[in-house]
C-alpha cells in the first residue's frame, strides 16, 4: 500500500512540471496520466505478493482521553501543529538535498560520475547531456525535473521521459521523508524503494508507448521500442527476483517447521 498511495499531485505534475517547467499542458496531463497509470500497475503486482501481516501501531498508542471529550478548538490546534511540522520537515529535506546536490556539481563529484557511466548511459541511447540532471533528480526530485526540463531543446521527447521516470521514483530525499515518518510502523522500506523504483520503469514505457502515438510528439527521433524493451527487462528481472525470494522464504519456513 506504501508504494502504491505514495504519489505526486496533480498540482506539482500538471502546473509545476507541465506549466512551469516545459511550458505545455499536454506534457503535464501525459504525465499525469502515466504517473497514475504506473502506480496502479505497482499496486497490482504487489498484491501477489502481499504479506499476512498485521502492522505495528507502538508509538501511536492512544492516551486515556477519547477524541470525543476534545473541544474543537483543540482538536484544530493539533491538526494545524502536525501540518506545519510535516511542512516544515519536507521543506528542510528539499534545502538539505539541493544543498547536497550544489556541493556535488561545484566540487565536480556529479562531473567524475557522470564521466564514469557515460559509456553505459549513451548505449541506453540517452545523451551525455542528461546524465547529471538524472542524477541530481535521483538524489532531489524537483532540482533534478528543473535540470531536465532546460535540456528540452536538445531532445524533447527524451525529457518527458526521463521526467516520467523520476516522478515515478521520487529521489532520494523523497524516500527518506517517507523513511522518516514509517520509521515508527513495521511498514518495509524496501519494499517502499522497489515499488518506487518499479514504478519509475512503467511510467517511462506509458510515456514512450503515447508519444508514439501523438504526431506533434513523433517528430523527434527516438527509439521507443528500445526504450519498452530495456524498461521491460529491468521489470522482468526485479519480478524474478521478488518471486525467488517468496519461494525461498517459504521453503525455509517449511524446512523451519
Amino acid at each position: 500500500m506504501l508504494a502504491f498511495t505514495n504519489n505526486s499531485g496533480p498540482l506539482f505534475i500538471v502546473g509545476t512540471v507541465g506549466i512551469s517547467l516545459f511550458q505545455n499542458q499536454t506534457v503535464g496531463i501525459i504525465l499525469l496520466i502515466t504517473h497514475i497509470l504506473a502506480c496502479i500497475t505497482v499496486g497490482i503486482t504487489f498484491s501477489f505478493f502481499r504479506e499476512e501481516k498485521n502492522i505495528r501501531f507502538d508509538r501511536y498508542t492512544i492516551n486515556a482521553k477519547k477524541e470525543d471529550d476534545k473541544s474543537l478548538g483543540e482538536i484544530l490546534g493539533e491538526s494545524i501543529k502536525g501540518a506545519i511540522t510535516t511542512i516544515l520537515m519536507i521543506g528542510g529535506f528539499v534545502v538539505i538535498f539541493s544543498i547536497i546536490i550544489s556541493i556535488l556539481n561545484k566540487s565536480h563529484i556529479l562531473d567524475v560520475i557522470t564521466i564514469s557511466i557515460s559509456p553505459i548511459i549513451t548505449n541506453l541511447g540517452i545523451s551525455n547531456e542528461y546524465i547529471k540532471p538524472m542524477l541530481a533528480g535521483i538524489i532531489e526530485l524537483t532540482n533534478g525535473l528543473k535540470l531536465v526540463s532546460s535540456n528540452s531543446v536538445i531532445n524533447y521527447n527524451l525529457s518527458i521521459i526521463i521526467s516520467s521516470f523520476l516522478l515515478g521514483f521520487g529521489g532520494i530525499s523523497v524516500l527518506l521523508q517517507v523513511a522518516s515518518i514509517v520509521s515508527k510502523t513495521d511498514l518495509s522500506m524496501k519494499k517502499y524503494v522497489v515499488g518506487k523504483f518499479l514504478q519509475g520503469i512503467i511510467s517511462t514505457i506509458y510515456v514512450s508507448i503515447i508519444l508514439s502515438f501523438i504526431p506533434e510528439y513523433n517528430k523527434q527521433s527516438m527509439n521507443v521500442s528500445f526504450t519498452i524493451l530495456i524498461g521491460l527487462l529491468v521489470i522482468i528481472t526485479i519480478m524474478l527476483y521478488i518471486i525467488s525470494r517468496k519461494i525461498f522464504q517459504k521453503r525455509f519456513a517449511v524446512k523451519k517447521m
